[in-house]
């Protein structure tokens, strides 16, 4: 699992905030929950205010607000009476949306929707207010609208019932959502806003009695990863319990793999419950029952086999109603054989000129500390990149603080010299390949690319080989495109595959499988080709 901010750890000082009115649950409610939160060790900030006045108090309440993990606002009879109460309501929904803050309303004696309707005791206090700021002032429409949102998010209903019970399920709910917080994600987003929205449309989360599954599908380096965190953290507290499984590929080939992710899954759905699964098929079964009854938002990351699907999402009846289960893969065919249809996979595709631009921009020049002003190599470098996000960080990084002429010479190098960190990534989808498209992906990339697919389906068909289901395989994998008819590779993938025909014999042309310089061609030609006295060849006509 994908590891926790450790900045977002250091900023919080207290576990939970009590918003409250004192005079309607002080001496009952308030002081058995605050016992409660404090002997299962949750460290709570709770307050006099009625006692205390002035703007010292205002300011440590507002940064004890930032401060907190959770925020817990109990609405009671006489709370919006106060304008502390308003105050505080209106600066922890503004947490809410900037510092990832959790808010879980009590409604005390109170039924909902007075609070969301301003009706009773809140419709009255509200009209004191409007008379004493105005109604249409902004003070008073920042309050409202911040209890209309406060009053729209789950939490609890209580009306003259045992108060033990409830306070044991609020203590239960703190301790499971502090437990699960938000995860790391890259500081430099860049142009990621638009996907995850769409993406939000995709998985449909207001409808909640369907079991939904979508597909993120693209090469290695084009930021699935990425994506899927930013879209995990925006919306896994919509869910009852959710678990990010990463680097699913690398984690399956442990002998244990898949037992060792099943047990990962339902220990992070279940925190405190020891399962342990004796194999994958046992792990299927626990899952099943476990996870029918519950709304859970699971991440697949980088799958890349069908029996990794089978064993840890295997079908939407597994999942209770609302789940949403996101897949990230570079074989779209993968996703197309576990039922999802294209309609709920999506294509990450490059980042655009000036998102390209921008990413390269934070990590070749941070602090604008601009020592290069050549637009030319600024080209180049986003030519390189071809838009693809691992790229673009990998190479800003290595060009950080370098001269015009060690930008040309590093540049230079790339297009004959692929970057390690970037090809490895790439050539993940390679390796995957069966022997025979190997072949036929390399053939491409050295002589094909640009070319029609008709043309390059003749070519290959008059070497006895049907190719047709190759290509797909090859457009599934994200291996080459089509365009039009005509087959499109993206150029770091072009010199993955020209790097692979290089390793083959680095120092000797003419022992690799394949040839398609003109100068690796002449000179292997001027070894083999018999000379003859005073005849001159024109390699020329060789090309």
């Amino acid at each position: 699992m994908a590891s926790l901010s450790s900045s977002s750890k250091r900023k919080r000082k207290y576990d939970v905030f009590l918003s409250f009115r004192g005079t309607d649950v002080r001496k009952n409610f308030l002081s058995h929950l605050y016992m409660a939160l404090d002997q299962n060790g949750l460290f709570t900030y709770v307050d006099n205010k009625e006692m205390r006045k002035g703007q010292q108090i205002w300011l440590e309440l507002m940064k004890a607000i930032k401060e907190s993990h959770v925020a817990i606002i109990i609405f009671s009879k006489n709370y919006a009476s106060s304008r502390w109460c308003l105050e505080e309501v209106a600066k922890i929904m503004e947490c809410m949306k900037q510092k990832d803050l959790i808010v879980l309303p009590v409604f005390y004696n109170v039924e909902p929707r007075e609070v969301r309707k301003w009706r009773g005791s809140y419709g009255r206090a509200m009209a004191k207010h409007e008379a004493e700021f105005g109604k249409h002032s902004h003070k008073v429409k920042r309050w409202k609208k911040a209890f209309v949102d406060a009053s729209n998010l789950s939490g609890w209903h209580f009306d003259n019932e045992v108060e033990a019970k409830l306070i044991k399920e609020i203590v239960n709910e703190i301790s499971m959502q502090l437990h699960r917080r938000p995860l790391h994600v890259s500081k430099h987003l860049v142009g990621i806003h638009p996907q995850v929205k769409k993406l939000n449309s995709m998985l449909k989360l207001q409808s909640r009695d369907d079991v939904r599954m979508i597909g993120l599908w693209g090469p290695g380096g084009i930021g699935k990863t990425t994506l899927s965190l930013k879209l995990y953290n925006n919306i896994f507290r919509q869910f009852e319990g959710s678990c990010f499984l990463a680097d699913v590929r690398k984690a399956s080939k442990d002998p244990k793999g898949l037992v060792a992710l099943q047990e990962i899954l339902l220990s992070e759905i279940f925190p405190g419950q020891k399962l342990a699964v004796a194999s994958s098929h046992r792990g299927i079964n626990l899952m099943q029952d476990r996870f029918c009854h519950k709304k859970v938002l699971l991440v697949l990351d980088d799958v890349n086999a069908k029996q990794q699907l089978d064993a840890l999402v295997g079908e939407p009846r597994w999942f209770g109603e609302g789940s949403r289960i996101i897949i990230t893969t570079r074989n779209k065919y993968l996703l197309a054989s576990h039922g999802i249809d294209k309609d709920h996979i999506y294509e990450v595709k490059p980042l655009e000129y000036c998102h390209a631009l921008e990413l390269l921009n934070k990590h070749a020049f941070r602090r604008n500390n601009k020592k290069i002003t050549r637009q030319d190599l600024v080209n180049m470098a986003l030519n390189y990149a071809n838009g693809l996000p691992l790229a673009l960080e990998v190479l800003g990084c290595s060009l950080y603080c370098r001269r015009e002429r060690e930008w040309e010479s590093t540049l230079h190098n790339l297009a004959k010299f692929p970057n390690k960190i970037i090809n490895d990534a790439l050539k993940w989808s390679y390796n995957g390949l069966e022997d025979h498209e190997k072949e036929i992906f390399l053939d491409i990339a050295c002589f094909f690319e640009g070319q029609s697919k008709e043309y390059i389906m003749r070519v290959l068909d008059s070497w006895d080989f049907d190719p047709t289901i190759v290509v797909k395989v090859l457009v599934e994998n994200s291996l080459i495109t089509k365009e039009r008819e005509i087959i499109r590779m993206r150029n770091l993938i072009q010199l993955m595959a020209m790097n692979i025909i290089r390793q083959e014999c680095p120092n000797d042309p003419g022992r690799r499988s394949r040839l398609w310089l003109f100068d690796d061609f002449r000179n292997v030609l001027s070894r083999h080709l018999v000379r003859f006295a005073g005849v001159d060849i024109d390699f020329s006509l060789f090309i």
